[in-house]
């Protein structure tokens, strides 16, 4: 069985609590001997004592950053691949998001290694972290047009674009959504995140010919990615 990666977002200032899910899953990492991924040593440290979360896990930190991403993002995909779990969280805010998690998020998803998130308020700045695709820049296009001419030139737009782009579009129109795009470029890398932080959850990564909805209605976020 593969371990899983799991993004634990953090409050931006230094006062706020953990959001309590967060707090849950850390401690249970800690019990379980999984492995938590931090991005400065000392800045985690002060606030994990903040939280109040066991103080014998801060010698086991991984430290995951810009600067040593590239020999620990392997590390941790071995972990992973073996059965360990791997928690990670950066100084502040949602990690893999305009952050050197992204490059582990990527090669969990090249491995087929599960990759979630503890409660985030934002769906789209979550879709965007879980799906691992380059967004130095990224356009939001939010909800698109929803018939006719306009909603064709969008869609086909879209899929004409560089960069990684975000739909969003009704439930009841997804399993649209996708046949759509296919007739346009069955090949184009996508990410389809279903139900984000609900039991329900289910997240998708592969071209756009392989992806399918569910027969039950699922709230989603459409992340397109970046063209090579």
């Amino acid at each position: 069985m593969k371990g899983a990666l799991t993004l634990v977002p953090t409050p931006i200032d230094n006062e706020s609590m953990l959001e309590p899910s967060a707090f849950a899953a850390l401690k249970a990492a800690v019990e379980n001997g999984d492995i938590v991924a931090v991005e400065e040593a000392k800045a985690c440290r002060r606030r994990w004592i903040h939280w109040g979360l066991p103080r014998e896990a801060i010698e086991n930190f991984v430290l995951y950053n810009e600067h040593t991403r590239g020999v620990e993002a392997p590390k941790l995909l071995q972990a992973m691949q073996k059965g360990k779990n791997v928690f990670l969280m950066s100084d502040c805010g949602l990690p893999a998001f305009c952050d050197p998690g992204r490059l582990l998020v990527e090669l969990c998803h090249q491995s087929s290694v599960r990759v979630s998130a503890t409660p985030y308020c934002n769906s789209v700045s979550l879709a965007v972290a879980l799906s691992g695709f380059d967004h130095d820049r990224f356009i939001f296009e939010g909800f698109i047009p929803q018939r006719g001419a306009e909603r064709t030139k969008a869609l086909k737009r879209i899929l004409t674009q560089k960069e990684t782009s975000v739909v969003m579009d009704t439930p009841y129109r997804l399993e649209r959504l996708l046949s759509e795009l296919k007739e346009i470029n069955p090949a184009r890398e996508a990410f389809l995140a279903m139900d984000l932080n609900k039991k329900e959850e289910r997240l998708m990564r592969a071209n756009i010919a392989e992806l399918s909805a569910p027969a039950e209605k699922k709230e989603f976020v459409l992340v397109i990615g970046a063209r090579s």
